[in-house]
């Protein structure tokens, strides 16, 4: 058996023993709560994370992110900070058309593609119609983001977005980090494909979800990027397409190229300063509309549990993020 095959195999049983200890915490929770124990705890550690978030960022107060009602999964960081989600789920009498996964902060020094997903989350907090099931990551870097002088990688230096898997994972990564970037520490994969606490509970969730869509929030390149299944859109508020391709252990490769899983790239202009409110809005009305349009009219992909990890050779040119 070859040794891709063999972590391909690794990554497909650390996914499912991470989406039953999923279920189990979750039953553990549903069990303890009539004692308040657990939920006391729970609420404990969203408020700590809370206050570090709001007191980190200029644009996102701690009672944004308390009011925002994002709340532990019970995944945690290198260092152990919740990794927090809010879910919006279908409403009565109607059926959603799609499911959205949402993710902020995949690199801890992009200060902007956090607090535009705190504000989108007061916008989806005020109006969610049902539409769509949306779940919202609005950190996925906690490390990163809160050390005191933040950083892109996590806290084993590990480069997330180029942590995720692909069949040729160890070969390709290993020539882009060495040959291409000459170990540029920003860049680094990790040891091997979810190697890293963050990446691995992203790709669990997105096996317990299966969005038909996954947006993605970066900065500072001013673009939309676009990995997966056509068609893209072609503008977000001010920004507008430009396909940078991917690079090997990236979101986009993974879940875009080998999975058939459309990945929208939102890439802000400023990693250190929001847009202007009219700006931010704008670039969430046009998203939404390109969803309710592509999620309409386009099929939605067709994957299964272990094509997680599987598909051909990576096609993608080389790109930005």
């Amino acid at each position: 058996m070859g040794l891709g095959l063999i972590c391909q195999n690794s990554d497909v049983i650390k996914l499912r023993a991470l989406a039953v200890a999923a279920t189990l915490l979750a039953g553990l929770a549903h069990q303890a709560s009539a004692s308040g124990f657990l939920t006391s705890a729970v609420e404990g550690t969203r408020v700590l994370t809370c206050q570090r978030i709001g007191t980190k960022l200029g644009s996102v107060r701690i009672e944004d992110c308390l009011t925002s009602g994002a709340r532990p999964t019970g995944g945690l960081s290198v260092e152990g900070t919740p990794l927090l989600m809010r879910e919006y789920p279908p409403v009565a009498g109607r059926r959603p058309i799609g499911r959205v996964l949402l993710v902020g902060g995949i690199h801890g020094d992009e200060y902007s593609a956090v607090s535009i997903v705190f504000k989108w989350m007061e916008i989806l907090g005020e109006y969610h119609s049902g539409i769509f099931h949306w779940r919202v990551v609005p950190l996925l870097n906690p490390d990163g983001l809160l050390r005191s002088r933040a950083q892109r990688v996590n806290a084993h230096g590990v480069d997330l977005n180029r942590n995720f898997p692909s069949p040729d994972w160890h070969a390709a990564t290993e020539d882009y980090w060495v040959r291409q970037t000459s170990r540029n520490p920003r860049r680094y994969p990790g040891t091997g494909p979810l190697s890293e606490p963050e990446s691995l509970w992203l790709a669990a969730e997105i096996a317990r979800f299966r969005p038909d869509v996954v947006v993605s929030v970066h900065a500072p390149h001013s673009v939309v990027d676009y990995d997966g299944p056509p068609e893209p859109p072609q503008r977000l508020g001010s920004l507008s397409l430009r396909m940078l391709g991917t690079y090997p252990g990236s979101l986009g490769r993974w879940a875009g190229v080998h999975m058939g899983l459309p990945v929208v790239t939102i890439e802000l202009p400023s990693a250190g300063s929001m847009p202007a409110a009219t700006e931010q809005r704008t670039i969430w009305v046009d998203l939404v509309s390109w969803l309710k349009e592509r999620l309409t009219e386009q099929p939605r992909p067709e994957w299964t549990f272990d094509a997680i990890t599987a598909g051909g050779s990576a096609g993608a040119g080389a790109g930005s993020r």
